[in-house]
């Protein structure tokens, strides 16, 4: 293992013992919700796994280490620590050797979650092909097809163009699994008339089409699509106004890069009068159950045969 990845020992504990552990990751901690509910809401999402049955394994940057499985003091004094950077695949590697605390994204994330041995992940809204921009594309799209992990997730985040998103994790070989719905989800909402590769109605049946693709060796993972609980969906003239207005106030201010997202999020927050932050955290917490529920199945059915020695 290397001396960059630190596994916190009751997830090492677990993986060896081949209990089903989900990780989590950071970045709503510390640019998705404002302090201290980002730090309050990831323990939620902890504790919300362990109900499930699975032990969560928060994925974070301290000390110059890629750190898994954080404990809630380690958490914390990430969630306090003003500026700190939003960390992806392409600019993990610099910030570890800078020493300086980060969180990760979906696709660094990824790459901590298999290289730890764990094959669920749980986040709210997976990364992109932009919109207006068909070569502004997230590295949580490439992350995806070279680690193999199963992301649970409410479909793409709603401020990215879905359709493109779609057709690229097809073209990566990345399949969507739909969980109780033929439509890939757009995050605040449940439908967006695009459709999944295959839908699953249970744990045990999704865990089943998990491990067969597992089993194929692609090096490619999963995503699996769940929609917003009902009961938080937006109305899609509530957010759809919402996000064009967000992206028109960042075109003008010149707002790129990784500091797209976070601000667009935040741009919501304040135009939507908090729904927007209301339906995030809703999902995510869905999303956090039916992963570990999903990691409680793949490990009753043991590894895949790809992953056995």
């Amino acid at each position: 293992m290397s001396a960059t990845l630190v596994v916190a020992p009751e997830v090492r504990s677990a993986l060896a013992g081949g209990r089903p552990v989900v990780a989590l990751e950071t970045t709503l901690v510390t640019h998705g919700f404002p302090h201290p509910d980002g730090f309050e809401l990831a323990r939620i999402l902890e504790q919300e796994v362990r109900l499930h049955g699975a032990l969560p394994a928060t994925v974070g940057v301290l000390d110059g280490a890629l750190r898994v499985g954080l404990t809630d003091a380690e958490l914390f004094g990430l969630a306090e620590t003003k500026g700190v950077a939003k960390l992806g695949p392409s600019n993990l590697g610099a910030h570890l050797a800078s020493g300086l605390a980060g969180s990760t994204t979906v696709g660094a994330t990824l790459i901590a979650a298999h290289a730890a041995g764990i094959r669920v992940f749980a986040t709210g809204g997976i990364g992109g092909v932009h919109r207006g921009d068909a070569f502004d594309v997230s590295a949580d799209l490439l992350a995806l097809s070279r680690h193999p992990v199963a992301v649970v997730c409410s479909g793409a985040k709603a401020v990215l163009d879905l359709a493109r998103t779609r057709e690229a994790l097809e073209s990566l070989g990345v399949p969507v699994l739909g969980f109780a719905t033929d439509e890939f989800p757009a995050f605040y909402s449940r439908h967006s008339g695009l459709a999944v590769d295959a839908r699953l109605d249970s744990p045990a049946d999704l865990a089943a089409a998990v491990a067969a693709h597992f089993s194929l060796g692609t090096g490619a993972g999963v995503v699996v699509a769940n929609p917003i609980p009902t009961a938080e969906e937006l109305p899609a003239e509530l957010y759809e106004a919402a996000i064009a207005a967000a992206l028109a106030t960042a075109a003008a201010r010149g707002i790129a890069g990784r500091d797209v997202t976070p601000f667009l999020l935040e741009e919501l927050r304040v135009r939507t009068g908090g729904k927007s932050l209301v339906a995030n955290r809703a999902l995510l917490v869905s999303n956090a159950a039916l992963a570990a529920q999903l990691a409680v199945a793949l490990a009753a059915a043991g590894p895949a045969p790809s992953e056995r020695a």
